[in-house]
This record gives C-alpha cells, sequence and structure tokens, in this order.
C-alpha cells in the first residue's frame, strides 16, 4: 500500500501542497527584506517516508553537491520536527560578493571565513523560521525553535545526524530546491515533521479546509 494514501486523503496532500507553496514563497520574501537578491523556487516536493529511509533520502538529495552544509534547526509545539537549509560549502564567498554588490550593511572586518559562516547560518535562520513559522500561522499555531546548527556534510557530526533517526517512526519531507539568481548558487530547504506531528497535521488540514467552505 502506498504509505501517503494510509495517511493522508487527496485533499488533505492537495491542502499541504498549497500550504508549502505559500510557506516557501513567505520564507523568500523575508529573505529579500533582510538581503537584496531574488531567489527561484521550485514547486515543493512532499513525501512521506520512514525514518529509516531518510539517511539515503539526503544521500540522494546531495548527489548533485560536490560538498555543503547543513543549517538544522528543531522547533517544538503541536508541529515538531527540524527545518534544514542545505547550502553548496564554499560558496559562501559568493554571498559575501552578493551583499557588496548590494546595499545590505555587514560587518567588513569579521574574518572571511567567520563572516561566511555568519551569513550562511543567517540565511538558513531566516529560511527556517520564516517557512516553519508560515505553516504554524497559517493551521492555526505556534512553535518555538532551538538554535541553528552547523552540520559539514562527510563531518563525524554528519555521520551521527544521519544515524539520529528512529526507523520505526515515520516522517512527512517537504522540499523545495531554491537558486540565488545574481550568482547561480543552488541548494534546497527541507521541513521534516516528526511522526508524533502527523495526527495533529491531518486534524489541521481538515480544520484549514472547512475555514474556507
Amino acid at each position: 500500500m502506498n504509505p501517503e494514501k494510509s495517511f493522508f486523503s487527496e485533499e488533505q496532500k492537495d491542502i499541504l501542497q498549497e500550504i508549502m507553496n505559500i510557506a516557501f514563497g513567505n520564507a523568500t520574501a523575508d529573505l529579500s527584506e533582510v538581503i537584496d537578491v531574488y531567489v527561484e523556487l521550485s514547486v515543493p516536493d512532499i513525501e512521506l517516508l520512514g525514518a529509516g529511509e531518510l539517511p539515503g533520502y539526503f544521500l540522494k538529495s546531495l548527489q548533485s553537491y560536490s560538498r555543503t552544509v547543513i543549517i538544522n534547526q528543531r522547533f517544538l509545539g503541536d508541529f515538531k520536527g527540524s527545518g534544514f537549509f542545505v547550502f553548496p560549502n564554499g560558496a559562501g564567498h559568493d554571498l559575501v560578493a552578493m551583499l557588496e554588490d548590494s546595499d545590505t550593511p555587514y560587518n567588513k572586518a569579521i574574518p572571511a571565513d567567520s563572516l561566511e559562516k555568519e551569513i550562511i547560518m543567517e540565511i538558513g535562520n531566516i529560511l527556517i523560521g520564516a517557512c516553519v513559522g508560515k505553516i504554524s500561522e497559517l493551521l492555526n499555531t505556534s512553535v518555538v525553535y532551538s538554535p541553528p546548527q552547523a552540520i559539514y556534510e562527510k563531518s563525524v557530526e554528519f555521520n551521527r545526524f544521519l544515524k539520529s533517526f528512529d526507523p520505526a517512526n515515520t516522517v512527512i519531507a517537504m522540499k523545495t530546491v531554491f537558486r540565488f539568481q545574481q550568482k547561480d548558487i543552488k541548494g534546497f530547504i527541507l521541513v521534516i515533521t516528526d511522526y508524533e506531528s502527523i495526527e495533529w497535521l491531518k486534524d489541521a488540514l481538515d480544520k484549514f479546509m472547512e475555514s474556507y467552505q
């Protein structure tokens, strides 16, 4: 049996897709207010996965990047899970160049390596917060966030991260690919719910639909 059909109706999946469109769009709009760059987004992809499939899902998603850094931020509440901002490692200098070409203020006294990490962390924080925050707003709930964490691919932390998922659990993976048009930098944003949130999410989607009927 297709696991998605055993969890969500077609109408629930359609509403979730639309909510993700709004949420990812909100995230890039918030980013454009902070740094003057244009971000293109793909149509969000939503998959229901066993948590044990997540390591393979991540590794497959990372195949088109030579090296990456992942900004991971947990969120807690009725809607509970993790947000991930996956960015090409080493492309931070392009972000610095974009800031130099824009009117966005930044501290030029910070060493280049530290500045690149700070910018990537801040962009990840903005995108994850705006995306998850909009989902929560639309579904009439609220969340709190843990501090963001940077995980570098092929590091000890990355291997530990891949082993951290309980294969007995089920998660919803909601992903969109982004591109900074000015420098042609590509990456993706991924929101993963914890399995405890799935029943709440189904109910919240039904209430969302009822409010517009």
